[in-house]
C-alpha cells in the first residue's frame, strides 16, 4: 500500500498578502505534485478570504483529497505569572459545525475527494459529515478518550442506522445534506444567523 503526502497550509505569515499567499500556497501544492507520485492531500485551514475559489484552484492541480480543517495549537495566558501556557486541547463534537458547512459547500463543486478531520466523536458526527460530502472521516480525540476499540462501537452504531433508514451504504447517503441537494439551501447563508437570533428564546437553554 502507498503511503500519502499530505500538505499543510495555515495560511498564518503576517507580512504577505493575500494574494500572496494564497499563490505561494499553490505553488508548493503544484509542487509537490509534480515531484511525487503517492496520493497527495491538501490539509486547509479556514482562514482564507474565498474558500471556496481557492479550494477549487487546488482541484485542478489535481490531488488527491483535501481535509477540512487544520485544528491549530492555541497558547492560553496565565495572567498571574504573566506568562504563555502551551495547552492542548482535545477537540469536541461543536467542533464539527464549521466543518459540515464547509464540506456541504463544496461537495458537488470540486471533484477532490475531502476528508473532515476536528470534532468527529460518535456514529452521528461520522454519518452528518458523510451527508455533508466527507468521504473520509479522521479520529483523534475520541480515540484518545476511548481508546483504540472505539472505533468498533462507530462502526456498528453506524451501520445499525443505516440499516434502519434503509441506507444500503455510506455512499448512498454521501452528500443529501449538502448545498446542491438540501431543500433550503439559505440554511448555509449567513443570513441565517439574522433569522436564528429573531426566533432564539432564552427559555430554551
Amino acid at each position: 500500500m502507498k503511503s500519502a503526502t499530505r500538505v499543510t497550509l495555515d495560511g498564518n505569515e503576517t507580512n504577505a498578502s493575500v494574494a500572496q499567499l494564497e499563490s505561494q500556497a499553490l505553488d508548493v501544492i503544484r509542487s509537490v505534485r509534480e515531484a511525487v507520485t503517492i496520493p497527495l492531500a491538501v490539509k486547509l485551514s479556514p482562514f482564507y478570504s474565498s474558500l471556496a475559489a481557492f479550494a477549487r484552484q487546488i482541484d485542478e492541480i489535481g490531488v488527491d483529497g483535501l481535509v477540512i480543517f487544520n485544528r491549530f495549537y492555541q497558547p492560553d495566558f496565565n495572567i498571574e505569572e504573566l506568562n504563555v501556557e502551551r495547552v492542548v486541547h482535545l477537540s469536541d463534537s461543536s467542533e464539527l459545525l464549521l466543518r459540515l458547512r464547509w464540506l456541504a459547500i463544496l461537495y458537488g463543486q470540486i471533484q477532490t475527494p475531502m476528508a473532515v478531520t476536528g470534532g468527529v466523536h460518535t456514529a452521528v458526527d461520522v454519518l452528518k459529515s458523510v451527508m455533508a460530502g466527507a468521504s473520509i472521516c479522521q479520529m483523534a480525540s475520541a480515540l484518545l478518550r476511548h481508546g483504540p476499540g472505539y472505533l468498533t462501537t462507530i462502526r456498528e452504531e453506524t451501520a445499525r442506522w443505516l440499516e434502519e433508514h434503509e441506507y444500503d451504504s455510506l455512499a448512498q447517503a454521501r452528500g443529501s445534506l449538502s448545498l446542491g441537494r438540501v431543500p433550503d439551501p439559505g440554511a448555509y447563508e449567513r443570513a441565517s444567523y439574522a433569522k436564528i437570533l429573531q426566533t432564539w428564546d432564552i427559555h430554551s437553554l
